[in-house]
């Protein structure tokens, strides 16, 4: 899932500007982190080692998100869920990636 949804990412031009651009990502370090989270996130698996907010908070400062790019991350978030499962955990994911997607909005966009 995190391997279909990143691939997603990188091929909206909007994202791809921010994960590639502004965050430069190397991705082959990225991608066990996002494992990780995911993981723990969706099925409860502890290991997940970060601070995301503060990481997200740091791109915002060096170029503003927007609310487009959240709708965006999370229209191609559930697309991917949906392609590749149904059910509980599926249900889950979406609804965590919602909340997630809400929270740093709130933390970097609207903070005054």
């Amino acid at each position: 899932m995190v391997n279909s949804f990143y691939e997603r990412v990188q091929k909206d031009p909007e994202l791809d500007h921010m994960f590639n651009g502004v965050a430069k990502l190397d991705w082959e370090s990225h991608l066990p982190k996002m494992y990780d989270f995911w993981e723990a996130i969706i099925l409860k698996n502890p290991g997940y080692q970060g601070n995301p907010m503060a990481v997200h908070k740091q791109l915002h400062f060096k170029f503003p998100f927007t609310k487009s790019m959240f709708e965006t991350w999370l229209k191609l978030f559930n697309e991917t869920v949906d392609d590749l499962f149904t059910g509980d955990h599926a249900r889950e994911a979406k609804t965590r990636a919602l909340s997630i997607a809400t929270m740093i909005q709130m933390k970097t966009i609207y903070q005054r």
